[in-house]
């Protein structure tokens, strides 16, 4: 067990070193607004986010393949499947799709798709200002496929490789990412800790037919070169890697009744460091009432308080339906409600 603990902190010591390679050169210098790829950050599930999205040490469902795909190997169930659908701000519709299984003797596999896209709005002009007759609209998809293992019953690790696309009108770019992540289960209470870094892979450049262009290089039509086909030159931008550490443990247990916390610390390459915390209530592992605060010591943000609950209902001995809702606060961006639906086998 000790090799296994070693393990754990050789481990976490190389993620610390990755994440301190784009880190913040000051605290004071947040790099707001300097990543693409933005959608990457819209927290999935339900549970998770009612619970402030502390969830990097949580296990027992499918949505660790976002959070923390270590905590992948530690589903309560075979199998899952699941479906979360989020109106975000400015009516931006999110979904995120998910489905993990375990094979005895190999470990999980996992696939995961997110998709974002905003409404259509006709282009507008200088010469049209009302509309040109052409409409646009933002669209965004990243699909991963995932593998995690237990390497002991207290210590898991697990991987996520994912294609990255935007497109706004048509322009569009593409990348690749790569998640790790790994859990450790303690003898104190079995006390979790978990860490992942999210979204490490290449940097992404918008390329389309709106870069081309025909140039008069003397800037005279009648003299000297005419109609040379141009491009502009687009820039490459980083996509928002993030660093998560996370604490979770069941803080009262009875025979129908569990009360776990969790707390999370996170870096992000595009902003300064925060903490995430929330509860889980379970009774009878059927009912599930959450709360949570996000994004604690951040000095700017319009994020705050969660909330949420769930229903778990068996339909066979190994099957089963949850259904779980989340409601966070968004101050003056009003609020994000979340849906979540997930089938057990």
């Amino acid at each position: 067990m000790n090799k296994f603990i070693r393990l754990f902190a050789a481990f976490t010591v190389v993620l610390l070193i990755v994440e301190t390679s784009y880190s913040q050169p000051e605290r004071q210098t947040t790099k707001v607004g300097t990543t693409v790829a933005q959608f990457l950050k819209i927290p999935a599930g339900a549970r998770s986010i009612g619970m402030g999205g502390s969830a990097a040490a949580v296990e027992g469902d499918i949505y660790s393949i976002y959070w923390n795909p270590g905590a992948l190997a530690r589903m309560r169930t075979t199998g899952e499947a699941s479906f979360n659908q989020a109106r975000w701000i400015a009516d931006i519709d999110y979904s995120f799709v998910a489905a993990g299984l375990t094979v005895d003797g190999f470990g999980t596999l996992g696939l995961s798709v997110t998709s974002v896209s905003t409404p259509e709005e006709v282009v507008r002009t200088e010469i049209n200002p009302e509309g040109d007759g052409r409409v646009w609209k933002y669209n965004a998809l990243s699909m991963g496929l995932s593998y995690a293992r237990s390497l002991t019953d207290r210590f898991s690790i697990g991987f996520t490789a994912k294609y990255i696309r935007e497109g706004i009108w048509d322009m569009s770019s593409q990348g690749f990412a790569f998640d790790i992540g790994t859990i450790y289960m303690t003898n104190f209470n079995d006390l979790k800790i978990g860490a992942s870094i999210s979204n490490f892979g290449s940097k992404m450049r918008l390329d389309g037919h709106n870069i081309s262009f025909n140039n008069f290089p003397t800037g005279d039509q009648g003299q000297g070169p005419q109609n040379v086909e141009s491009i502009y030159k687009t820039e490459s931008y980083d996509i928002p890697l993030t660093f998560r550490i996370g604490l979770a443990m069941d803080i009262l247990r009875m025979e129908n009744i569990r009360v776990t916390g969790a707390i999370d610390a996170t870096h992000p390459n595009d902003n300064a460091e925060y903490i995430n915390t929330g509860l889980e209530f379970a009774f009878n592992e059927l009912v599930f009432a959450r709360a949570g605060y996000k994004s604690l010591l951040l000095d700017q943000t319009e994020e705050g308080l969660t909330w949420g609950f769930g229903v778990n209902f068996p339909v066979t001995n190994t099957t089963g339906v949850k259904v779980d809702y989340a409601f966070a606060d968004f101050g003056r961006l009003k609020d994000v409600q979340y849906l979540t639906v997930s089938i057990t086998y």
